[in-house]
C-alpha cells in the first residue's frame, strides 16, 4: 500500500509541474507578442490597399512617402523591396503605370535606392501639405489635386530640403485617389 501512495503522489506531482510549465510557457508567448514592435518597413507593408486605401489626397502623399522614406533609410530583403514597390505602384494612376511597368519600376527603384545610400543620404522627415492647402481642381472631367511635400535630407551633418509636387487624379471607378505625376520645381 505504500509503493501505491508514493506512485500516485508521484503522478500528481509530475502532472502539477506540467501544468505548471504549460502556464509558464504560455505566458511567456503572451509575453513576447505584448512586446513585439514591427519595424518601419513591417508597418507600411502591413497596410492592406484593398480595404484600408489612403482617402485623401494628402493621406496618398504620405503614405508614399512613408514607403519611400523606409525604402531609402531602413534594411530589408530583395521580397520586401518588391513589396514595398508593389505599394507604391498601387497608388498610381493608369497613366504612370503604363510608363513604368512594374519589373523596370522595381530594376530603377534599386539603382536609385543603392545609389541615395551609397552618398550617404537619408531621409529624416516629410511634411505633406496641410489639407487646406490642397487645390482641387477639374480637367477634361476629370477630378485633380496637387499638393506639395518637403522632404528633408541629411548627408552626413547637413540637412537639406527637397520640395515635391504631387499631381493626383480621382478614380471614377473606385473613388481613390491615385499619383498622376510628380515632379521637383526648380527653385530660384
Amino acid at each position: 500500500m505504500g509503493k501505491k501512495k508514493v506512485g500516485i503522489v508521484v503522478v500528481v506531482l509530475m502532472a502539477v509541474l506540467l501544468l505548471a510549465y504549460y502556464f509558464h510557457m504560455s505566458n511567456r508567448m503572451e509575453q513576447t507578442q505584448d512586446d513585439y514592435v514591427p519595424t518601419a518597413v513591417q508597418n507600411v507593408l502591413l497596410k492592406n490597399l484593398d480595404t484600408n486605401y489612403p482617402p485623401t489626397p494628402k493621406e496618398v502623399v504620405k503614405y508614399y512617402s512613408e514607403v519611400t522614406k523606409c525604402l531609402h533609410n531602413e534594411e530589408y530583403t530583395d521580397e520586401q523591396l518588391e513589396q514595398m514597390a508593389d505599394k507604391l505602384l498601387a497608388l498610381f494612376d493608369t497613366e504612370l503605370l503604363a510608363i513604368n511597368p512594374r519589373d523596370e519600376y522595381i530594376v530603377d527603384l534599386k539603382a536609385d535606392v543603392i545609389s541615395f545610400k551609397d552618398e550617404g543620404y537619408s531621409i529624416t522627415t516629410f511634411t505633406p501639405s496641410s489639407s487646406t492647402d490642397v487645390e482641387f481642381y477639374e480637367i477634361d472631367g476629370d477630378e485633380m489635386a496637387q499638393l506639395y511635400c518637403d522632404y528633408t535630407i541629411k548627408s552626413k551633418a547637413e540637412y537639406s530640403t527637397s520640395k515635391h509636387l504631387f499631381v493626383l487624379r480621382k478614380e471614377s471607378e473606385t473613388g481613390h485617389w491615385k499619383i498622376f505625376g510628380f515632379e521637383v520645381p526648380e527653385t530660384k
